[in-house]
């Protein structure tokens, strides 16, 4: 099992960390954009899974640009609406990180939990109902609201001590979400995350059975 130290306040990402869902993602933003070009489409999926913890409402305008579309508020909205018809199910279905489940259920009568999404909120609200897992989380804030202002509000509204709290997280945005909160950080290793292993400085894990 995972070790926390002293940690009572865990920030944890679901993508890449709870579930094995940011092929699936990559998957589905490759197709939605197959109709522009193998070649974008190709661009689209690999820059995807370089950017896990980026919301889809920031990578949709810059994958319209890169087709050639203007990202109007109303295409924007349009290739948000048909990600989220066809991500919902598959992210459900797709394969747990070894022990997580199990790790939620050890972790939640021990530590507060709280779960820190790209997803957008009414999204990630029902995937975590979907999988019965919603009631290990003390708060869910999935986007529009960014990683690192979600944790500072819950930092500051129950008062925790920074001193015993950590974000687990696969990506980038998660690492720097918990540096500006001075926060410590456990990064799960994935092969799309190759570049963060080698240059952060930080406690790493492979999934939580296996450190």
């Amino acid at each position: 099992m995972i070790d926390l130290g002293n940690s009572q306040n865990i920030f944890i990402d679901f993508d890449g960390v709870i579930k094995d869902s940011v092929k699936v993602k990559s998957n589905i933003f490759k197709i939605i954009f197959l109709p522009f070009g193998k070649k974008i489409a190709h661009f689209i999926k690999n820059h995807h899974e370089q950017n896990g913890g980026m919301s889809r409402y920031d990578k949709i305008p810059i994958y319209l640009s890169i087709a050639g579309e203007y990202p109007s508020k109303k295409k924007i909205k349009k290739y948000a609406d048909i990600f989220s018809n066809l991500a919902i199910r598959k992210v459900i279905n797709s394969r747990w990180v070894p022990g997580a489940k199990f790790f939620l259920k050890e972790q939640y009568n021990k530590s507060n939990l709280f779960l820190v999404s790209s997803t957008p909120q009414s999204e990630i609200e029902e995937i975590l109902y979907c999988l019965k897992i919603n009631h290990f989380f003390q708060e869910v804030t999935g986007s529009p609201t960014k990683k690192k202002d979600a944790i500072a509000k819950i930092i500051h509204d129950k008062r925790l001590i920074k001193k015993t709290s950590l974000m687990i997280g696969d990506s980038l945005t998660d690492y720097e979400a918990a540096k500006a909160n001075n926060i410590k950080f456990i990064l799960r290793k994935t092969k799309f995350n190759i570049d963060l292993q080698k240059n952060l400085h930080c406690h790493m894990i492979e999934d939580f059975i296996n450190e």
